[in-house]
């Protein structure tokens, strides 16, 4: 349950930040895109089940929030603590209208570029153009975690890393990689995930894995030299999304698996310095991505990103991007290290918590290549 106090803070919080963009208002849209929902939770306690909603923050009245008509019995609409609860044939018109009686001369969206039906956004630009991007706005406003915030963010990792023991405790060669997944996937449900997970793997033969990310394997049986990284992405039941992983191979890793793993350990120890406020999200990338580079790894996918009740929030640590971190930002981390011949990868999640004095990782597994043979720990 968020408290009184909470809600208050971010919807404070998000205000301040839409005064200082110049905004009359700002508009928030969430859909059922598995992580991409947690925008609308986030400022109205309200779980998307299907389709998908808006939350509406004015500067100073106050906040509604919107469904599609056809959506009016998907979901337990009550779990929201906004009051004003509207269900519109057409929620763009209904913007429009609203924007057009309060008289916003410019509103901010989250969502615009990715989330917002097109069907919302043609209907509310006519005869009202000033409707702007606003998602790097919302997400550094969000982008601080409060101390009640942070313990539901400890909590969904320790369902993390419950289903990370799960997966070592199914694996053993002769399985299939979704069998295994299968049994964190319980896990997760029964501890109140429940459709905020994301299922993925790297996998190959020869102890290494192949850079790109699938759907576990439901027919092909696993062999003793495989190299699994199953991709262990969670909200727990607080809403806050975790991400953590670790490889798994029985057999030997390959050379090229091992030389990413040392730089893995070099990243690791960086991050503990580099992930501190004051410092911007491009000087951490290029301390951590030092020990790939120099064993001639090319980085993939993004380097870390923060993180929160939306999975991928803004800033991404990256080349370029001057971002000054804060404390209390929580910060995924996961160097995808691929091989210059595009062939292997080897790519490890964690989630870090941004402090005065440096990064904090929230788990305290060891980064290793496990066996299987540690299970029961």
């Amino acid at each position: 349950m968020t408290s009184t106090a909470e809600i208050e803070r971010r919807y404070a919080a998000v205000r301040e930040a839409a005064v200082g963009d110049g905004l009359d208002a700002v508009v928030v849209c969430g859909s059922e895109y598995t992580g991409f929902e947690g925008s609308v939770r986030y400022l109205s306690g309200f779980r998307i089940l299907h389709r998908y909603a808006y939350v509406v923050l004015p500067l100073e009245e106050e906040p509604a929030i919107l469904f599609p008509r056809e959506a009016r019995w998907v979901g337990d609409h009550s779990e929201t603590w906004i009051e004003n609860r509207v269900f519109a044939d057409h929620p763009g018109e209904w913007l429009r209208e609203r924007a057009h009686e309060d008289g916003w001369r410019r509103v901010g969206i989250y969502g615009l570029d990715y989330t917002m039906p097109v069907r919302d956004y043609r209907v509310l630009v006519d005869g009202f153009s000033d409707v702007v991007p606003w998602d790097q706005g919302f997400d550094l406003a969000r982008a601080a975690k409060s101390e009640e915030e942070l313990v539901s963010v400890r909590e969904s990792m320790h369902l993390n890393e419950a289903g990370f023991w799960a997966v070592l405790e199914a694996y053993e060669p002769g399985k299939t990689e979704a069998e295994v997944m299968g049994e964190a996937e319980r896990l997760f449900a029964a501890g109140g995930t429940a459709r905020t997970t994301m299922d993925m793997v790297l996998t190959g033969p020869e102890g290494s894995a192949g850079p790109e990310f699938r759907f576990p394997d439901h027919e092909r049986r696993i062999e003793q030299d495989d190299l699994l990284l199953f991709g262990l992405e969670i909200a727990g039941a607080g809403g806050h999304w975790v991400e953590f992983s670790r490889p798994i191979c029985a057999g030997r890793p390959s050379q090229e698996t091992l030389a990413a793993m040392e730089a893995y350990l070099e990243y690791f120890e960086a991050a503990r310095q580099a992930l501190r406020a004051g410092a911007t999200a491009h000087d951490v990338h290029r301390a951590v991505s030092k020990g790939f580079v120099q064993r001639g790894f090319q980085l993939g996918h993004v380097t870390g990103h923060s993180i929160g009740m939306t999975m991928i929030e803004h800033p991404r640590i990256g080349e370029g991007n001057e971002v000054e971190l804060r404390a209390n930002m929580v910060v995924s981390m996961h160097p995808h290290a691929i091989t210059a011949d595009e062939s292997t990868c080897l790519y490890m999640q964690d989630t870090w918590l941004v402090t005065e004095e440096g990064g904090v990782p929230l788990s305290d597994l060891p980064l290793r290549i496990f066996t299987g043979s540690e299970r029961g720990s």
